[in-house]
């Protein structure tokens, strides 16, 4: 683990009267924030699926020879991070299978909860699997749905009864493309429109960057089917609340992003805002942590009127910390990849400004890399909540030891990371700068109640651990 939330996956699906390939290739590039170990494309070519995947970048992954050998007008492609599964070359998405009603590939983004149960009963039953992946389970399952009928709604919409947890999945059965999220909504997934068909994406910002059109969200519990003149909705059932999860906004999405209605850059500048009326300082200047908190620091800037300069130049070719094995690896990396502008902090009072805090390790090496470069004073703001509990619905963070805020005060963390003091946005201060109800976010990691039912964790709306089914 790194100093930050690692979000699952991204995922794209297109259905074009033109080869989808290379578009598959671009819209993969434009959400490679979302998965950097591994990537891969399937596309259509009649009843058959042809793939390519493999651990990587994209760019890595999609070149050569077998790359241009691919060709067809439907497709779907993934990037991974994995949480759910070892980091190796058989968990690459999309996965694909053989089936009566021909050949079918999954890309899925999330994680499912019951996964261990349905794993353990499908093998109880003489099931084998080639992958340690939750998506394998989806797609197996789909497969002996569609053994009983060949029809891929009825499919997906039985499989949808049985697995219980987050997802936002691109499915390829045969030439048929088809996008579902789950009834809560945890990751997102929306529709877009180009001149030559429709495509589906984890972020809005693949449409603007690819020149296509943002058309909307696809809603909690529905089923998407793509063709290049349009798109049928089937709704399936869905909570009254939803659980949408907060870092999608806070962290993970890219700043240029719409997700469910609400702009990705405009929220982080929103709780910079708040953070500044929250938790006040008497400084000099305002750095972001490049990138992800670069609009908090922005907004904390503009609200207390301290001047925001840049205060770490980011080096982009190093190799990617959170998936070094070992924890000294990692901190190398992380002075390869940020250092001090002295002409920014020497003498100065600093407000380092980032989004969040897991377990305190990289901040602990910025707040010392800044002293060493002359700050006079260092202080912390932060533009998330403390996180005080697991996730279990993507997110790379199953346990509670790994918290820099469990058991601690904000005195506590300003002493660990070697801060001068520490503040962080407040619950209701997130809630406020989201614009959506309470009850349609998963907070979980925030405040230890979970929107489903997770054993030895309280659920949402109960007021006793006891209470949990």
């Amino acid at each position: 683990m790194q100093d930050k939330p690692e979000h699952h996956c991204g995922v794209v699906g297109f259905a074009l009267s033109c080869d989808a390939v290379p578009h598959l290739k671009k819209g993969l590039r434009v959400i490679q924030h979302r998965g950097q170990e591994a990537a891969g494309i399937a596309v259509s070519a009649g009843k058959s699926i042809k793939y390519l995947r493999g651990m990587g970048l994209v760019h890595e992954v999609l070149a050569g020879r077998n790359f241009d050998a691919l060709v067809g007008n439907h497709g779907i492609g993934h990037v991974r991070y994995s949480t759910t599964g070892s980091s190796c070359a058989e968990n690459c998405q999309p996965i694909t299978v053989t089936t009566m009603a021909g050949d079918v590939a999954l890309a899925h983004n999330g994680d499912i909860v019951n996964a261990p149960k349905l794993r353990q009963k499908l093998q109880s039953e003489g099931w084998a699997f080639l992958t340690t992946t939750d998506s394998e389970i989806i797609i197996r399952m789909m497969a002996t749905e569609l053994s009983m009928s060949p029809d891929p709604i009825r499919a997906i919409k039985n499989v949808m009864k049985v697995i219980d947890g987050s997802y936002a999945m691109t499915i390829l059965v045969g030439d048929r493309v088809f996008g579902v999220r789950d009834p809560l909504g945890f990751r997102p997934l929306c529709i877009g429109r180009f001149p030559e068909g429709y495509a589906l994406a984890s972020e809005s910002a693949v449409f603007d960057v690819m020149g296509g059109d943002f058309v909307r969200d696809v809603a909690p519990g529905e089923i998407v089917e793509l063709n290049h003149t349009g798109f049928i909705s089937t709704r399936t059932f869905a909570p009254t609340h939803r659980a949408h999860c907060m870092f999608e906004w806070v962290y993970f999405a890219r700043p240029d992003s719409v997700i469910d209605g609400k702009e990705v850059y405009q929220v982080r500048k929103n709780l910079g805002h708040i953070l500044a009326e929250e938790q006040p300082v008497d400084a000099d200047v305002v750095v972001a942590v490049p990138d992800s908190g670069r609009a908090h620091a922005l907004g904390f800037s503009e609200s207390t009127g301290i001047p925001y300069e840049e205060g770490f130049m980011k080096n982009r070719y190093v190799e990617r910390t959170f998936i070094m094995p070992e924890q000294s690896l990692r901190d190398e990396g992380v002075l390869l990849k940020l250092n001090p502008i002295r002409s920014t902090m020497k003498g100065k009072r600093v407000v380092i400004v980032d989004d969040s805090i897991v377990r305190g390790t990289t901040m602990r090496k910025i707040v010392q890399m800044t002293r060493r470069a002359g700050a006079k004073e260092v202080h912390v703001r932060i533009g998330c909540p403390p996180i005080i509990a697991p996730c279990y619905y993507g997110i790379d963070m199953k346990t509670r030891e790994q918290f820099a805020a469990i058991n601690r005060t904000s005195e506590d963390i300003a002493r660990l990371i070697t801060a001068d003091s520490v503040g962080y946005t407040s619950l209701k201060g997130l809630v406020k700068a989201l614009e959506l109800d309470e009850n349609d976010l998963c907070l979980a990691c925030l405040s230890g109640e979970y929107p489903t039912n997770i054993p030895g964790e309280k659920m949402r709306f109960q007021k006793r651990l006891e209470d949990v089914a």
